[in-house]
């Protein structure tokens, strides 16, 4: 009898560790675990749900020409692109999501290698703006933006290696919102 609650509980401890390794392993490819906001769908007027893995990327490369310039471009941002996810709900009503569901990202973005480098809050629409990006040997390797707002919710992820600058240029496009990542900056001149 104590030979098999040993070996039951061995088993337990390996199922475990192997269930903690596969949980670090996904949160480090930089995808975002999203069904815990799927039940948003019901209560929306609009959804977008957006799922393009390395496969259909590279299929949707292939159908861009290399002669229109901002097809190339494209082109080359998403040839090493492992993922485009987004999720966005549109309501007629406020408050049709709770804080429950924005916590369901949020925790994911708190594992190691993720880092929030932009937080837009405003109080007079109630926007809210939250930019992660998962960095691995010095190179963004993921791109988490979080948007809300009363009747509005969006998630998008991206993932592979990204340079945002080049990002800036797939903005509205793909299903990927236009959050003005990258602005160009004019000088300003100071009165002397």
């Amino acid at each position: 009898m104590k030979f098999l609650e040993d070996s039951t509980m061995k088993l337990f401890g390996l199922a475990l560790l192997l269930a903690l390794a596969c949980a670090t392993a996904s949160a480090q490819s930089g995808r975002i675990e999203t069904s815990g906001i799927d039940h948003l769908a019901s209560r929306a007027s609009e959804t977008v749900d957006i799922n393009m893995d390395e496969r259909l990327l590279q299929m949707s490369a292939r159908l861009l020409s290399n002669q229109d310039q901002d097809e190339a471009r494209i082109r080359e941002l998403i040839s090493g692109l492992k993922g485009i996810y987004v999720k966005s709900f549109t309501f007629d009503n406020e408050n049709e999501y709770a804080e429950a569901d924005v916590e369901a990202i949020r925790s994911q973005l708190r594992a190691p290698g993720w880092s929030r480098f932009l937080g837009i809050h405003s109080r007079h629409d109630g926007e809210n703006v939250e930019v992660y990006v998962l960095m691995e040997n010095n190179q963004i390797a993921g791109l988490a933006i979080l948007d809300f707002a009363p009747k509005e919710f969006t998630f998008v992820n991206i993932v592979g290696p990204i340079d945002l600058e080049r990002l800036s240029r797939i903005e509205g496009q793909f299903g990927v919102p236009d959050f003005d990542l990258v602005r160009e900056s004019t000088p300003t001149r100071r009165n002397e």
